[in-house]
């Protein structure tokens, strides 16, 4: 009872800030775009309202490893294994300039997913083969921008916290556009808040790892199925070192 009542006071504390907060960042996009076609300080903004959350909740003890080896003014492919809806929080905790990828049903959370468009994050609709072009081409063109991109190789969240599969394309895109690959490992947020379900799981230790970037020259040759199973298991072999210790 006590966790569920904590629970909704945080998710009700989710939805009163987002009223208040998206329309901050509707006048942040109104003042900024006309020199920020890359929306840097709208997306900063985002990292800071993400934050939030993490921040003020006493229960989640996030640290993030690394962020120094994102290098400022670089691009990447970001790829990151996915336990939980609070992966996407606990990124923003980079503070790094990125567009997510995300599937099409998001960008329609009032007031969230509205900041999702206005920021210019790229839809996905799973399951359709138009959407997948579509979405490939839109960050070939995002990083032709100078913006990296961020995506979860798995597709959907793990329901068992073993990671699927990693799918090809973050990796036919970073071959494509001849980026580097910058894994990241999470650890920590399945514990926290489950997949299909909302009531947070007490106090936890959240951990982000980045890992070195994997410049184009590594993989070039690569074939984007070995690519993928390599960058797969760095994350594994990161998150299996990080879990007895956090």
């Amino acid at each position: 009872m006590i966790k569920r009542a904590l629970s909704t006071l945080f998710w009700a504390f989710v939805t009163v800030s987002s009223a208040v907060l998206y329309p901050v960042a509707v006048v942040i996009w109104a003042l900024t775009v006309a020199f920020d076609r890359r929306l840097v300080v709208l997306h900063r903004f985002t990292c800071f309202w993400a934050s939030l959350y993490t921040w003020l909740n006493p229960a989640w003890d996030v640290k993030v490893d690394g962020r120094e080896k994102i290098r400022p003014g670089a691009t990447y492919v970001m790829v990151a294994n996915h336990l939980s809806l609070l992966d996407i929080l606990v990124l923003f905790r980079l503070f790094r300039h990125f567009k997510w990828v995300s599937k099409i049903e998001n960008f329609s959370v009032p007031f969230i997913g509205w900041n999702m468009s206005l920021n210019g994050y790229i839809k996905l609709r799973r399951g359709d083969r138009e959407s997948v072009i579509e979405m490939m081409q839109a960050c070939e063109t995002t990083i032709g921008e100078g913006s990296s991109i961020m995506m979860f190789p798995e597709g959907t969240r793990s329901t068992t916290g073993e990671m699927r599969p990693f799918k090809p394309g973050a990796f036919e895109l970073a071959t494509s556009t001849r980026t580097p690959i910058l894994p990241i490992a999470i650890v920590g947020t399945a514990d926290a808040l489950p997949k299909r379900g909302f009531v947070l799981q007490g106090r936890h230790a959240i951990r982000i790892r980045v890992l070195d970037p994997i410049p184009y020259e590594q993989f070039a040759d690569v074939p984007v199925e070995e690519l993928a199973a390599h960058v797969r298991q760095l994350i594994a072999d990161e998150v299996a070192r990080a879990e007895p210790v956090w």
